[in-house]
């Protein structure tokens, strides 16, 4: 612990040299700007700004890509919460709870809790991150492609049955998901599925296209021709904007589930953050007295997936540079970045580059305290927002919206998606079929698919290799566990509609 805490000042002295500070604090007000706007997240920005880093050193570029990374993750919950726009994936799950407390005038309340969290599980993953690297790097070498396919399957089924409503209505739409994440190449034969003759679905269904139609779009289709109840809360005093005491109470232990959720997934290669995001808020619901509240606007649903979110945006560098794996397409592209600097990511990375690896975990810690002292004075100017007026306010979200799918791979065809998946939305919205499992079955299906293959392959087609390992054996009897709860809670509402219509018959 003494060596780990000397190599941390050793990487405040990196840190905060000016030139290195000064590109940090650039990409991390970057970061939180584009998080705000839709579909501009971290991804389209690194890309954008990658060409940049060739005539950079490589502490300082590392410096300020990591921090666009985690500084959009911050801004991301602004759209979802105000405006039931996912700017980002991970904040999907976000919009059940915290736009539906924009409606009921706790918009701000939303938005205080969220830079709680995320500064707490940031601070908790940073933590992790300097003392328990090693152990952690350890445990994830544990998980094979039978173990990630065991727990991909446990959360599709917490993900299905998370939604208020009919179980069946969210095994429906966890299908529908899976259906879209399967579009495109198979990673094994290389055969097309599911394109219908259009060579455009040949990569895929675009992830933003979906989240922003599902939720955004469809969203305005539903509430274009009604009064927009919003705008009459956009006028509060500061007291209004600060959680309670009563809700900072009830967030604390989600708080505290959620940064445990992201830090494990964090040590997991190949986990992205939606995946966890969307798990902790599911934890949430089944350790919940009232279930049956969650998407009403309840705390809970906001600080669980958030904490989740940034204490997992911070584990996920362990992996990346400790490993080489990257966790998703945004550490793709920084470990793309190293490589291009001639720094090869491996367990000799935090010996042979010491600046690069303990400077970048102190920038976190100097980003996270930026971050929150700009954000909470700025969730007034945010709330503010609800005061535009709706006839102006969504004609610029939908292009904002448009743009932001349009960038991420320069095609009018994600547009179109865009379009189709709107369309669908409001179709499912007015059926009160529940959206948020779509995108979980989008997310884990291909996953679960993936590494359920690969695991027959390295077992030449024994099942019982799920049952042998003793980590996939634990999530198996998880999922049981789960479909058990599920049953029995069927029967007893069955048992108890049963007399009630009998006694309601003449």
């Amino acid at each position: 612990m003494g060596h780990s805490l000397l190599d941390l000042w050793y990487g405040f002295g990196v840190a905060l040299q000016p030139a290195h500070l000064l590109w940090a604090v650039f990409g991390v007000l970057l970061g939180n700007m584009v998080g705000v706007l839709p579909g501009l997240g971290a991804l389209t920005t690194i890309s954008m700004l990658l060409p940049l880093t060739y005539a950079m050193a490589p502490v300082p570029a590392i410096l300020m890509l990591a921090g666009i990374f985690y500084g959009s993750q911050y801004g991301g919950a602004i759209g979802a919460i105000l405006l039931n726009l996912p700017s980002h994936p991970p904040h999907a799950v976000t919009c059940l709870d915290g736009y539906p407390m924009t409606r009921a005038g706790r918009g701000g309340a939303a938005l205080g809790v969220t830079m709680l969290a995320s500064f707490f599980a940031a601070s908790v993953g940073i933590v992790v991150m300097i003392f328990l690297s090693p152990y952690l790097v350890r445990i994830a070498f544990k998980f094979g492609p039978a173990e990630v396919s065991s727990i991909m399957l446990l959360g599709l089924l917490a993900g299905a049955t998370m939604s208020r409503g009919s179980p069946l209505k969210g095994v429906a739409m966890t299908l529908f998901g899976m259906m879209c994440g399967v579009v495109g190449t198979d990673v094994n034969t290389g055969v097309l599925r599911l394109t219908f003759g259009m060579p455009s679905l040949s990569d895929g269904v675009e992830l933003g296209a979906l989240c922003m139609g599902l939720f955004a779009i469809a969203d305005f289709l539903v509430t274009v021709n009604r009064e927009r109840v919003v705008t009459e809360h956009a006028r509060m005093s500061m007291r209004d904007m600060r959680p309670t005491r009563a809700e900072l109470r009830r967030s604390l232990m989600p708080m505290l589930r959620g940064t445990l959720v992201g830090t494990l997934f964090g040590a997991i290669p190949g986990t992205g953050p939606t995946i966890t995001t969307f798990i902790a808020y599911a934890l949430e619901r089944k350790v919940s007295r009232h279930p049956e509240r969650f998407g009403t606007g309840l705390i809970e649903g906001v600080a669980a997936p958030e904490a989740a979110s940034h204490s997992k945006t911070q584990v996920d560098f362990i992996p990346t540079l400790t490993l080489g794996i990257p966790g998703d397409a945004v550490m793709a592209l920084l470990l793309g970045a190293l490589i291009l600097k001639g720094i090869e990511p491996g367990p000799q990375l935090i010996t042979a580059h010491r600046d690069i690896f303990w400077g970048l975990v102190a920038s976190f810690w100097i980003g996270n305290v930026l971050l929150l002292v700009l954000n909470v004075p700025m969730i007034g100017v945010w709330v503010r927002l609800l005061r535009v007026p709706y006839r102006l306010l969504v004609p610029a979200a939908v292009f904002f919206t448009c743009i932001g799918v349009y960038s991420g791979r320069n095609s009018l065809f994600d547009v179109g998606e865009l379009a189709v998946f709107g369309v669908l939305g409001a179709v499912f919205l007015l059926l009160e079929f529940p959206i948020s499992p779509i995108i979980l079955g989008y997310v884990l299906g291909p996953l679960l698919e993936e590494n359920f293959r690969r695991a027959l392959l390295l077992s030449r087609g024994d099942l019982g290799v799920f049952l042998h390992r003793p980590i996939s054996a634990g999530f198996l009897a998880a999922c049981c566990l789960v479909l058990g709860v599920q049953l029995a809670s069927w029967m007893r509402r069955l048992r108890v509609a049963v007399p009630v219509a009998g006694r309601a018959v003449p």
